[in-house]
């Protein structure tokens, strides 16, 4: 199986820069959405810093020479990756006076052979449709969510919460992070979705199912930013879309 990315990004309607970033790398199977925090430049580099080093370490890390890092599995490989990308990102923080406390969520997939790695740390989320039915894969790292599953708060009343962009957990602003880790099977015809909160605070899963089966895939990411910006595009919106193709198929 062969997958094929798609990516699209926006500043939003409320913004002045994009503090989000992104990755899709067709060659190496590895595609990754950060949404940056720390002020202008701060959450820039904190999140252009993850995909970054994300990419090459996993570059590293896959194609390993006889005397690099080997990894015991891609779930691995990518917390070995989420732990560098950690580190950096809090060396330049603590080297930068004006980029003190920057951090970044990461939310990555990696595909090998008929599997998929994902690595998450923060509330960007990544989604999956298969079989016509769209399911959230990710569990936002946040002060909202902590809540609702300690059934504290409903998650309507988490939607239009203004405590909703705590996060609990992200990279860089602590030298080490423990990301969440899992590797499930792929099958041909699969549908991911990784985005930011810019874009998952304007739509409930279903809708992002019905969006998704509703477009050509290289043309769903922008049609899901459009319909964000329409909502109020509070945030910067981004997002990339993974299709996963049968060899055989051109």
């Amino acid at each position: 199986m062969r997958p094929r990315g798609w990516s699209a990004t926006d500043v939003g309607q409320k913004r002045d820069h994009n503090e989000d970033s992104f990755l899709c790398n067709d060659r190496l199977g590895l595609y990754a959405v950060a949404d940056g925090m720390g002020g202008h430049l701060g959450g820039e580099q904190a999140s252009r810093m993850a995909v970054e080093v994300l990419e090459k370490e996993m570059a590293t890390r896959l194609f390993p020479t006889p005397d690099g890092p080997r990894s015991a599995s891609v779930a691995e490989a990518m917390r070995e990756a989420t732990t560098f990308a950690s580190r950096a990102i809090y060396d330049s923080a603590q080297a930068t006076p004006e980029r003190a406390g920057m951090g970044t969520t990461l939310t990555g997939l990696c595909f090998r052979g008929g599997s998929l790695s994902l690595c998450h740390v923060g509330d960007s989320r990544a989604y999956l449709l298969r079989d016509g039915r769209a399911r959230q894969l990710t569990e936002d790292h946040s002060w909202i969510q902590e809540q609702v599953r300690a059934g504290l708060l409903s998650p309507g009343d988490a939607i239009v919460s203004r405590f909703r962009n705590i996060i609990t957990r992200s990279v860089g602003f602590e030298p080490t992070v423990t990301p969440d880790l899992f590797t499930m099977p792929v099958e041909a015809g699969d549908c991911y979705l990784i985005c930011s909160d810019g874009l998952s605070n304007y739509f409930s899963v279903d809708e992002i199912g019905r969006v998704l089966a509703a477009q050509f895939y290289g043309e769903a990411g922008r049609a899901l930013v459009e319909i964000a910006n329409e909502r109020g595009g509070d945030d910067n919106i981004t997002c990339v879309i993974v299709y996963v193709a049968n060899t055989l198929s051109s």
